[in-house]
Parts: C-alpha cells; structure tokens; sequence
C-alpha cells in the first residue's frame, strides 16, 4: 500500500513540475479554441476534408465576437500540414468526389443554404444549386456525375409548388384544427381578403395576419423549436442533381412525410432512404421512423424495415453492398438503440443483432466487410470501437481518457478528430486498428502547451443500488500541499449525458475554474449515458433523491483527501444539473453558494413550457393530469421544497431557451425572493439552451464571470 501511495505521490508530483512557469487559462481563452467537425477522407485515402470552427471579432463592437466556419484539408502522407480551402462566408459539410478532384460543400447564398463546387486543381468555389428551399447535405453518386442532396420545405410551400405537388394534394393524415374536418383549411385558390366579409374572406384576413406576423395559430403538438414557438410544419426531402452549373434538381422523395437520410447503393443504381410515411397520424404523433429502398430517380420507392412502435435509423451499406447495417429502438421510451445488420435483398426476418450496450455513433464500414466501427461515449471517453460481424467480438481502439469526436476510415487509414485534457480538438491518423496513431494538426496545441492545466484524477465508490460510480478530482492548477482550497462540485445535465477526460464542451470551463484555485469534482450518477441500459434507467421515477446521493458521496470523497476547505463548498449545474442543484441545496445545506443554469424546477411546468417535454412521460410515466404521476411530479420537483432553501443561489436562464423553458426560472426565484432568501437572477437577451457551448461568445464570458464573482463573494464573506 505504501509503494502504489509513493508511485501516486510521485505521478501527481511529476505534474505539478511540469505546469512550473506556465500560464493560467484565462477566461477569455474560449475564444482561442479551435473546434474541429466532420471529418471525410476521399475515396484515394490520400486527403482529408474537415470543418475548423474558429471564433473572431465581430466587426469594431468591442468585446463582441461571432463563430466562422471553414473547410480545411490536409494529405495523409507524412509531414502534411492542414491548409484552409474556404475564406468567404461559413462554409461546412464537405464532400468528396469519387476522383478526389473535387468537393461540394454548403454556404449561404442570398440567405439560404446552397451548394457550391470548389475544384482542388485551382480556382474559386463555384455555385450548384440555386434552390428556393436551399440544398444541404451534399453526397457524390459512385459514378461522380451526380450530387444528392436533402432540402426542408414548409408544408405551405409544398402545397403551392406546382412541381413537388402537380396534382394540389393536401396531406392525408389529420391536420388536427379544431372545427374543420377532412383538412378543409387548405384553400389553394386565392380569395378576397374582408374583415367584413363572408367566412371564406374572413378566413383569408386572418390567414393575411399570420403571414404578417400578427398572429401565431398554433394547432399541432412540438410547437416549440429551440428559440421560440412555432406553429410551422415542414418536411426534409432528398433531391438529385447533375454536378454541373445551372443543372435543375429532381425530386427522389415526395409527399407530406420526413426524410433524415439518404446513401447510395455502391453500384450507384439504388438509394437507401431513412424516415416515416404515415398516412394516418399526424407527424408530430408519428414517433416511428423507416428504412426503405428505391431506384435513383425515386422509381420502385419500397420498404426494407418498419414497424409499429420501432424507429430504425442510421442505415449504412457495407462496401461489396452484400450488407445493411442500422440501428433500432422502441419508442416511446428511453434508451440506446439496437445495432444489427441484414442482407441487403433481405427481409426483417434475416436481421443479425449485434449486441452492445451503449448508445451508438458514427456507423462506417470496414472495406473488406468484417467490421462495422463506431463511437460511444463510455466510462467517461469516447473511444472508438469495431465489432466483428462474424463473431460479434467488440474491440475498442481508443481509451476511456480522451473522446472521438469524429472519424472516417479507407482501407487501412483511420482519420478522427480527439479531445483530450492536453488538448481540447486536434486531427489524429492511425491505422484501421488505432494503432501508430499521431496528431497532424496544431490547432490549439501550441497555446494550450503554454497554460497551466489541471488533470483529472479518476476514482470509483459503489452506490446504494450497488453499481459502481465512476468520479474525477481535479486539484487547483497552483495546488501547494498543506493548503486548503474551495471545492466546487460540477454536475452534468441530460439526465442521461456523460463527463469525463473526453468531454469537449467541458474543456475549458474545468480548467478555468482549476486556475482561479477551485478544486472541481464531477461524477456521473445513475441515469448517465456511457454505462449500459440497466444504469441508464436506475433513475427512473427519481431525479433527485438517488442521483443527489450519487453526487454528494462524490464530494464526501474528494473532501476526505484533506485538501478541500468544508466551509468553501459551491456547487453548479446547467439543465437537468440545473434542477439537481435546486434539489441538493433544498434538502442539504452543506454548499455555501450554488449556481443553476437554464434549469427544471417545476415538473408539471416543464410539460408545458419545454420542447424536452417528453422527458416527463418517459422519466414519471404519464402526465400531470393522471393522480399517480401527478404525486410524482410533485414529490419530484424542487420548487415544492423551495422553503428549505437558504444557500445563497445565482440562476441563469436565456430569453430564448425552449428546450427547458424560463417561466419555472422565474417561479423559482420570485418563490424565493417572497421568502427573503439570498438570490440572484440573471436572463441573457437572445439566449438558448445552448448559450454555454455554442451561444454569443460574450454572453457565455459573462455567465461564467458572474457565476465565478458570485461564488467569490459568498465564499470569503465571514
């Protein structure tokens, strides 16, 4: 015992010394980070297409920045070094050429999303499409004459368009407006607008004051997007187009159904297409989704897979084209989906489950058809995995302590994009086993060398449902042993996400909280992703009492190494985080300040106000309205316990978060204000649920900053 506690006290000795000399991460080191994405190798091997997300100044407004996208491409020989391929306007979503020659990509032009062409031979990207809907999602044919590409139309335009719809058909599935029948509301001939006049007028000025925004009629069930309320319907269709200049696109797709993907056959004579087609419920009641076959020109349009109560996704064509690989699930529900193949001219009796218990990503094949690679998250990584078809043997090729966010694979190349503590994005090349694996990128390297950094400490304890429950200590950046420093517990929403070494979006805000002399400890409780099924439904019916005694032993761990000051103890969250510091600080008092951001707190609410309201149904089973769950919403829900809160509490919450809602925000803290409590509220204009990880860069300056003030004032107050 005393050898391994001298070899721990000499690897955390060997990390302090070499942090000596380095620099803090500072707060507005966000702007500095690199973000990497998508990730493509041409057909060759030779190149690689990727995004780089960088974040600049926003014109001369001072301390305003904005988000540019580019597409960069780097060989895969060695000593290649990754060069920039656009400088315009954003651009993303590259593809190759089967030659390699060329790559389509998208851009906005004239305020819509086109595809433009950029030949590798020279010269400046050119146009593709010009199409009244857009046009993204860009993917060659194998023969390379051709481009398929998927637009989203509103169901207003689709009923007008007289080539999507030649024949005026309205949907056949019922539009649900209260007072009509048989979707009598769609009126596709003009009629005289009159305040005054008959019903079909008066029905023509009122359809006048939602075109004008002077009215929003909201008749189906998801109303709410990410930012507001919406009472639009719109369907994704796939188009074909000629990789030429002013070819027209032909429509592949068609009807008042959605459709998420689409892939070529590998003979180019076949399109594997992935949605739903159901005539008889509404799409917002239609959870079921499809995998079907059809010619190219959309001719012979079949089903492969369905049925009612599954969803079946992400279809992928092995490289002889003997194979279908894709997922499935029930649904409604929560849980991972179902990795299996079948014969491509096969039926759903020839399905071969592949069984592995993690939420799965990024399917590619393996080109002699042997294995099937992908990503889960898992025990605090993202590695990458391969499973063997034959024997159905998993391999996982990364570790648990860095995260793929990533990859593509030819032949014996293996191309990913890593996160790593040492480094928040680069583009590693290994073979197609991950090994002799070397990073050919420097996009953060080189600065993030010079800072100062913390690294996590991976430990474990068993909880009371007897599973075990992985957390990660990391000390301050300046730690002195002898010294006490403030402890900060750090918690993760979802319920069903997972942090760890490789979680990007956490990088840099673990790391600045370590350099202003805060321990952070974070753990994943019961009800996190990355731990198979049984644990992800070990929070079923219970969000607070179970995960809290998760996350709260994982203090009392950290706090028993000594270091940790007990009367410096401060506690945040974002999301379902948000609502578990709501239920930790109302039933325990041991944190002396607390944060929640963009949080649940009322349950019944959130039904309501959320787009994430389904989570009520599939966490509480049912609705507020029925007794039973009505007593768990209750007993689940912080802000019936709001008398119990005393630590002094910071709440954030942006103006434009739909997927939570704000209104709850703004019972709690009024709830609390009534009670004389010390708390604080914070609203950003324009803020989504997204604002800490993709939101206006100076916003997320401030949230952190003030979170950080905040803490600071309540924790040195005597």
């Amino acid at each position: 015992m005393k050898a391994v506690l001298s070899l721990f006290c000499l690897f955390i000795s060997s990390i302090l010394f070499s942090q000596i000399g380095k620099q803090p991460v500072k707060v507005t080191d966000m702007l500095k980070i690199k973000s990497i994405s998508g990730v493509t190798l041409n057909k060759q091997g030779s190149r690689a297409a990727f995004n780089v997300t960088a974040i600049e100044p926003d014109g001369d407004a001072k301390w305003e920045y904005k988000y540019v996208n580019q597409i960069w491409m780097v060989a895969t020989e060695a000593g290649s070094v990754p060069k920039q391929l656009t400088t315009k306007e954003s651009s993303s979503q590259a593809a190759w050429s089967p030659d390699g020659k060329q790559l389509a990509f998208v851009r906005q032009a004239d305020g819509k999303p086109q595809i433009f062409l950029l030949s590798l031979e020279g010269g400046e990207a050119v146009p593709l499409t010009k199409f009244k809907y857009g046009a993204g999602m860009p993917q060659w044919s194998p023969d390379g004459k051709q481009i398929l590409f998927s637009s989203n139309i509103n169901i207003k335009e689709l009923i007008k368009d007289s080539i999507l719809n030649p024949h005026n058909e309205i949907p056949h599935w019922p539009f649900e407006k209260p007072g009509f029948l048989k979707n009598e509301q769609f009126n596709t001939s003009p009629v005289k607008a009159d305040p005054d006049g008959n019903m079909e007028e008066i029905r023509s000025y009122l359809d006048n004051n939602v075109t004008d925004k002077k009215a929003k009629v909201i008749d189906k069930l998801n109303f709410q997007d990410e930012m507001d309320i919406s009472a639009e319907i719109s369907f994704n269709h796939f188009f074909l187009i000629d990789a030429r200049p002013d070819a027209k696109p032909v429509e592949i797709t068609k009807g008042f159904y959605g459709f998420n993907k689409a892939v070529f056959t590998p003979d180019g004579k076949q399109l594997i297409i992935c949605g739903d087609i159901d005539s008889v419920q509404h799409p917002d009641r239609s959870l079921e989704t499809e995998i079907f076959i059809a010619n190219t020109d959309g001719s012979n349009f079949h089903l492969l897979l369905g049925a009612g109560g599954k969803e079946y996704n992400s279809p992928e064509v092995s490289h002889s084209g003997q194979w279908l690989a894709f997922q499935y699930r029930q649904v409604p529900g929560i849980g991972f989906s179902n990795l299996a193949i079948m014969p491509l001219n096969g039926t759903a009796k020839d399905i071969i489950d592949l069984p592995f218990d993690r939420a799965k990503g990024n399917l590619a094949w393996s080109s002699d058809d042997k294995y099937i690679y992908f990503i889960c998250q898992s025990n605090g990584g993202a590695p990458v995995y391969r499973m063997d078809i034959k024997t159905k043997q998993v391999e996982q090729l990364t570790d648990y302590n860095s995260g793929v966010l990533s990859f593509d694979l030819v032949n014996n190349k293996l191309i990913y994009i890593k996160t790593e503590v040492v480094d928040p994005f680069e583009l590693w090349l290994a073979d197609a086993a991950a090994k002799n694996d070397k990073r050919i990128s420097n996009f953060n390297y080189d600065w993030v060398k010079q800072k100062q950094l913390s690294f996590p400490e991976k430990k474990t304890f068993i909880n009371s449902k007897g599973q075990t429950i992985e957390y990660w200590v990391m000390r301050p950046a300046n730690y002195e042993a002898g010294k006490k420093y403030p402890l900060l517990l750090n918690i993760h929403g979802g319920p069903m996400a997972m942090w760890g070494p490789g979680e990007s979006s956490m990088w840099h805000e673990f790391q600045f909280w370590c350099s202003k002399g805060y321990g952070v400890v974070y753990c994943n409780p019961r009800g996190s992703g990355g731990y198979g099924t049984d644990f992800l439904f070990a929070n079923i019916n219970d969000w607070g009492n179970g995960p809290t005694s998760d996350v709260l032993t994982a203090v009392d761990k950290a706090v028993s190494e000594g270091w940790a000051d007990t009367s410096r103890l401060v506690v945040t969250g974002g999301s379902y985080a948000g609502y578990l510091v709501a239920w930790i600080i109302a039933h325990d008092h041991r944190f002396k300040a607390a944060c929640s951001q963009r949080g649940v707190y009322d349950l019944p609410t959130f039904f309501g106000e959320g787009n994430a309201w389904p989570l009520v149904p599939n966490y509480f089973g049912g609705y507020p309205w029925e007794a039973a769950t009505r007593t768990n919403l209750q007993r689940e829900s912080p802000i019936n316990y709001v008398q119990n809160i005393v630590t002094p509490y910071i709440i954030f919450h942006g103006d434009n978060d739909r997927r939570t809602g704000f209104v709850q925000s703004e019972m709690l803290y009024r709830s609390l204000k009534v009670l004389g409590r010390p708390v604080e509220y914070v609203r950003h204009p324009g803020g989504t649920h997204e604002l800490t990880r993709s939101g206006n860069n100076r916003q997320r300056i401030d949230q952190m900053l003030r979170t950080y003030e905040f803490f600071e004032r309540w924790i040195n107050k005597k």
